[in-house]
């Protein structure tokens, strides 16, 4: 059994990743369950293990924590539902590669449930929306903008960290970054996509589209 634990007030980066780590241990000795945690933070920038500092490019804007999941610079903060999955690969295949894109296919699902087409990109980690309705790109290709970011640490083969969707944040708070490191791309929300969509709705949705997402596809090559 999987625990789902909803934080309503915004919880401070440093708690919830202590959380994470003790959490990660105590399933990895078979001392707890799994645990899906959905919560918002303050506005910060977390800086992932690949993080290059020409990717900051504003420092003094908002706390900057560096953390030990996988990817480079992104933004959290209010009106973002970030999931952090505490899920042990041991009973699910010991494959990373296929468990980001099982986080992947729970982000598409979970957007379709809105009417909304996410997509992946290759050489581009994260799930996309092409903008049709906006200027193309100077080569004459679609705008394609980042809704959903997405970031995993493994120990002892129970992963942590998660996913993180844009539902009505402060798309400007993304202007200190370069986000994920993926330059000459914008970044959207669900309410910026014309949604009237509350942070209640995408948790029901998070909920419906889990097990064909991850209880069924992980593993899949």
């Amino acid at each position: 059994m999987v625990e789902w634990r909803v934080t309503d007030s915004p919880v401070p980066y440093p708690e919830a990743v202590a959380w994470m780590e003790a959490r990660a241990n105590a399933v990895a000795d078979g001392a707890a369950a799994e645990a899906v945690w959905l919560l918002e933070h303050p506005p910060l920038y977390t800086a992932g293990t690949s993080a290059r500092p020409e990717d900051l490019k504003a420092p003094d804007l908002f706390p900057v924590y560096p953390t030990r999941r996988g990817g480079q610079y992104t933004y959290h903060g209010p009106g973002q539902r970030v999931v952090y999955a505490v899920l042990d690969l041991n009973r699910r295949g010991r494959d990373v590669r296929a468990y980001v894109r099982a986080l992947e296919s729970w982000v598409i699902d979970t957007l379709a449930e809105f009417g909304v087409r996410g997509e992946r990109r290759c050489g581009r980690v994260g799930v996309w929306v092409v903008r049709p309705e906006m200027a193309p790109n100077p080569d004459g290709t679609p705008r394609e903008d980042k809704v959903a970011a997405i970031g995993v640490r493994v120990r002892r083969w129970v992963a942590f960290h998660g996913i993180s969707i844009n539902v009505d944040p402060d798309l400007s708070h993304y202007d200190g970054i370069v986000p994920c490191g993926i330059a000459g791309h914008g970044v959207t929300s669900l309410v910026d996509l014309g949604l009237p969509v509350s942070m209640a709705d995408v948790d029901v949705a998070l909920r419906q589209t889990f097990p064909a997402s991850l209880a069924a596809r992980q593993g899949a090559t």
